[in-house]
Formats: C-alpha cells, sequence, structure tokens
C-alpha cells in the first residue's frame, strides 16, 4: 500500500498539525482497518491493554503499517507504571526501538518518570537518540503522575521529536483535570508548551465542546472505540461518532 502521508515533508506536517485530530488505540491490523474506515486520523499501536499499553511485535507493526495509510505511533514501554526499570530494561526498550525504526516505524509514543516525579531524562533521551532526530513523538500519560506539570514540560522542551502530550489533566481522567487542560493550551506560546495537547484518560464525548472551545484539537480514545469491550475489536462506527464530534 502506498502511504500518502509520508514524504510530504513540511506542507503535511503543517496540515497535520493544524486541524483537529483524532488518534484510536490499535492493537491489530483489524483494529486498524476499521479506525481508518471510521475517520480516525492516527493509531497508537499497543499490546497488552491490562499493562495500560506495551509496546507491540516488530511484526504486528508491520502488519498494521501494511493496512492503512494514516500515521502509526508506536508505544515504547515493556511494564505497566511510568518507570523504566534500569539499565538492562532501558536497553531491551531502547533494541526494541531500533528495531522497530528499522521496519520503518517513525513516530512513538513514549515518558518515564523518577522515582520523585521528574522526566526521566536519561530514559527519555536514550530513547529519542534510538528512534532519531527524524521521528515524531507523544510523551504520555506520564505526565499526569508527575510531581510538577510545568517543570517536566521545561525538562523536556529542548528535545528533538517531541511534538505532543497525552494527557488527561490528572491523574484521575479528563473529567478532574479539565481546568488544567485549559489553562495548559492557554499557554501555547510558552518555551514548553508548543507540542500538541492529545486528550486522553476518561475523555467522554461531552468534554469535546469544551476542550475544542479551549483551543485543543487533539483526541484519543481507546475503550470508546469499542462499546462491546476492549475483549472486541475497534467499532468504526463508534469511531466516526467521535469523528463527527471532533470536526473535520
Amino acid at each position: 500500500m502506498e502511504h500518502g502521508f509520508r514524504g510530504a515533508g513540511t506542507v503535511w506536517q503543517a496540515v497535520y498539525m493544524s486541524r483537529p485530530i483524532l488518534e484510536v488505540i490499535a492493537l491489530t491490523p483489524e483494529d486498524a482497518v476499521a479506525a481508518q474506515a471510521g475517520g480516525a486520523d492516527r493509531l497508537e499501536l499497543v499490546t497488552d491493554m491490562a499493562a495500560d499499553g506495551l509496546t507491540p511485535h516488530r511484526e504486528t507493526y508491520a502488519a498494521v503499517r501494511a493496512a492503512v495509510d494514516i500515521p502509526v505511533r508506536v508505544m515504547l514501554r515493556a511494564t505497566d507504571g511510568f518507570a523504566v526499570g534500569g539499565a538492562a530494561a532501558l536497553d531491551a526498550l531502547c533494541a526494541d526501538a531500533v528495531a522497530l525504526a528499522a521496519e520503518g516505524a517513525d513516530e512513538f509514543v513514549l515518558g518515564f518518570l523518577t522515582d520523585d516525579g521528574r522526566a526521566d531524562l536519561t530514559a527519555v533521551t536514550a530513547l529519542a537518540d534510538a528512534i532519531g532526530p527524524r521521528a515524531r513523538w507523544t510523551f504520555h500519560r506520564a505526565i499526569d503522575r508527575a510531581a510538577d506539570r510545568d517543570a517536566l514540560r521545561k525538562q523536556l522542551a529542548d528535545l528533538p521529536g517531541l511534538d505532543t502530550y497525552l494527557t488527561a489533566g490528572s491523574p484521575a481522567g479528563v473529567g478532574d483535570g479539565l481546568a488544567t487542560l485549559l489553562a495548559e493550551a492557554a499557554r501555547g506560546d510558552e518555551p514548553g508548551y508548543e507540542p500538541r495537547i492529545l486528550v486522553g484518560g476518561g475523555l467522554q464525548l461531552e468534554h469535546v465542546p469544551v476542550l475544542l472551545a479551549g483551543g485543543i484539537s487533539g483526541f484519543h480514545i481507546g475503550g470508546a472505540a469499542r462499546p462491546a469491550g476492549w475483549g472486541r475489536p475497534v467499532d468504526a462506527g463508534a469511531v466516526a461518532e467521535w469523528r463527527v464530534a471532533v470536526g473535520a
């Protein structure tokens, strides 16, 4: 399949970053096809949602990439939680990242914290180096567990490739985090606040108008795309409902 989004350069990137974006969690090629059919702009590819999403197999990425022509961001995370797990675990995760990049992956999702709730710059920098300076990546909901969200953003501000924060605004979910999300969106021209806010984690359709009105244009769904539960694949009709709500 010809992947139309690849190689389009800065023009495509500008369009992609300026329009509302709907990202859907995919576990399989079947999920990916249904998400694209429903109007998803991008996929977050993971395995093992019982652990809140871990790094998928390289073969799974290849199968998903062959099945759809929308961007695919691949999770880099080996265990549940937001600690990388030591030097050996980091080396293994970097090796996975290199293998996925060799398979063609050029968008990723990652994020790790130290014991005191700061960004784990050792882990994050190592992974950013492993995927290469041209790759784009999301710092995921580890930010919602940070001791200081503003300090974390400033820690990461100069890392190449970081263009998105996936966040609910609160560890408890979007319902509790709305005020934080809107306040951070209002700071979009400040250092550390330039990356897109991608809202996910308890996101409900009723939140979308409030977030759009506050200037937020990124929306991330997992369970909402699976009305029958995580044991069933993505439902294209459910994704389409979110596509309408988010807008084109």
